[in-house]
């Protein structure tokens, strides 16, 4: 078992850790300066736009898309072809800043949107909405949480898309729809019951592309965690009433949600992972640089045993993670998504856990600041502690995680 990087791998790392502390950490400040000078939080930085150009020039760009070859109709992605392996330590990297993907065109929900359109889109979808996405002129969000349902269960979806000719009409309520309050968002891709009620569960299902613009979508507000509204991207709820697209939007065909989402979901859950890393890691620098810069009692906290405790636990916990992460996406690699399933959903379970738990103990190392705005601490915290929800709350990759082990021993009995 080889855990070094390989050469390729390694040239990777360089070349965006290098990008990072070049460009991206010396302008947290001007980032941060732009986004609070302005008439609205709901706009870009401009060191955004700029820093993706030189990212685009340099070839850092669409780097989660594993290799995919043209499908049938030729269409070719812009992005480095990493593999999932090589890709986890460059997200990593990107998480310790939490803007530093945006400037990569790594961001969700565009990186799965980008993962649908690419595999299960047609060439005029591809063209019409995936290559806005690829150039990162426009960004996109994913409708599918709703308000008035266990949406964990996605079978409890209730909006509804129905056929009315040659167009579908979309009629529900969605919330946390991520990236609508980015004023580059152009549209999203909405999931929702369409197929007969007697069909199979997981057959009822369909998703379709929608035009923000389109009569009927209204973005009815837009949503906090812990006070945080995550701006300029945000989380809204959205109603969509007698909604009206093409039935040309339709992705894959009626019936076919779930499938889709399995297609998105497994990698959009370890992008999630990647990043909690490196926001923890980034924690625990924190932690230990305040810690040397306290004096209590006599004697720096950085000498106090108690600290040491909490940094020591800190290090086994993310690098646990870390391999966690890992092997998940080497078997995704190796044996695709749906075999990676169960190694997936454990560490999406660990992750948010491990990265609130470090970042918790950063933000009691600086006391009072810790829980103020004047530390990032206490907005990473409110985001990672929201990924315990997103994307399948912890509940139900425990849920698969034990299934998996009790179809594990069952065998092992039957076969003695």
């Amino acid at each position: 078992m080889d855990f070094s990087y390989s050469p390729r791998q390694q040239a990777w790392i360089d070349r965006v850790r290098s990008f990072i502390d070049r460009d991206i950490i010396p302008n947290k400040a001007r980032y941060d300066a732009e986004l609070a000078g302005a008439e609205t939080r709901w706009h870009v930085p401009a060191i955004v736009a700029e820093l993706q150009e030189k990212a685009r020039a340099d070839g850092l760009w669409n780097l989660f898309m594993p290799p995919h070859p043209p499908g049938d109709d030729g269409f070719v992605f812009e992005g480095g072809g990493l593999s999932n392996l090589e890709y986890a330590p460059l997200a990593e990297m990107m998480g310790r800043v939490g803007w530093a993907s945006r400037v990569f065109n790594c961001s969700p929900p565009d990186t799965g949107n980008m993962e649908i359109l690419s595999l299960f889109g047609t060439l005029e979808q591809k063209e019409r909405w995936l290559r806005p996405l690829m150039t990162g002129t426009a960004r996109s969000a994913f409708l599918m949480t709703e308000p008035d349902v266990a949406s964990a269960d996605a079978t409890n979806l209730e909006t509804r898309i129905d056929r009315d000719g040659d167009h579908y009409v979309i009629n529900g309520r969605k919330w946390w729809s991520t990236g609508i309050g980015d004023p580059d968002c152009r549209f999203a891709i909405v999931m929702g019951r369409s197929a007969d009620e007697n069909a199979p569960a997981h057959r009822r299902h369909s998703q379709i592309i929608v035009p923000l613009e389109t009569p009927g979508v209204r973005v009815e507000r837009m949503l906090d965690v812990y006070g945080y509204d995550d701006a300029p991207y945000g989380h809204a709820e959205v109603s969509l009433s007698d909604v009206r697209v093409p039935a040309k939007n339709m992705l894959l065909g009626e019936g076919r949600g779930f499938e889709i989402a399995q297609g998105r979901l497994g990698p959009g859950r370890i992008h999630h992972c990647m990043r909690m890393i490196g926001a923890a890691e980034a924690a625990l620098d924190a932690m230990i640089g305040r810690l040397g810069d306290r004096v209590a009692f006599g004697k720096p906290l950085i000498e106090q045993t108690v600290w040491h405790e909490r940094i020591a636990k800190a290090r086994i916990a993310i690098d646990a993670c870390r391999l966690l992460c890992l092997r998940a996406a080497d078997l995704m690699d190796r044996e695709g998504n749906k075999a990676a399933k169960t190694a997936i959903a454990l560490v999406k379970a660990a992750a948010p856990r491990m990265a609130v738990s470090v970042i918790d103990d950063a933000i009691q190392a600086h006391g009072a600041g810790g829980v103020s705005g004047d530390f990032p601490l206490a907005k990473s915290f409110a985001n990672i502690r929201a990924l315990r929800i997103a994307d399948g709350p912890d509940e139900v990759h425990h849920r698969t995680v034990a299934r998996s082990e009790i179809k594990r021993v069952a065998a092992a009995r039957a076969a003695t």
